[in-house]
């Protein structure tokens, strides 16, 4: 097995995560909205996971008193379909439960079953659609949620 690690996101991981990025997203997160998200915004808590010291994936959450909402997570398409995504949500999820989180919430495109199925699997249930969410093709996202 590979060193895999899961910590705090670091301003030096922003082009590691740029990369995971675009080839996991067509609505791209910039590097300053990240840095933003890391230096300026106090709810906010971004990790990476990464395998022998490269960034494979990361994932984000915005902490607003006992709610966890999830703002983004992916894993390099090279490397799904190995059980990291599912460690990184578990982390995030451990991580919201410690800082007092009692429900956890996130919206994900509809057409995104592989995603859905992850989410299911932490108990999280389709909650509403969003009509329109995605401002790149107007896809409607599936909001869900879980009780922590």
């Amino acid at each position: 097995m590979n060193n895999i690690l899961i910590r705090p996101m670091e301003l030096g991981d922003l082009d590691q995560v740029e990369e995971v990025e675009k080839k996991s997203f067509t609505s791209l997160w910039t590097k300053s909205l990240y840095r933003r998200e890391l230096l300026e915004n106090s709810f906010a808590a971004y990790f990476v996971i990464e395998i022998d010291q490269k960034v494979i994936g990361f994932c984000g959450l915005w902490l607003v008193i006992d709610e966890a909402q999830v703002t983004n997570i992916a894993v390099d398409p090279s490397y799904r379909g190995h059980g990291y995504g599912s460690l990184l949500f578990q982390y995030m999820i451990k991580h919201a439960m410690e800082k007092g989180a009692t429900n956890l919430s996130l919206e994900v495109r509809k057409s995104n079953n592989e995603a859905q199925s992850l989410y299911r699997k932490f108990g999280l249930e389709k909650a509403g659609v969003r009509k329109n969410y995605y401002t790149d093709n107007n896809e409607d996202a599936i909001v869900m949620w879980v009780k922590l």
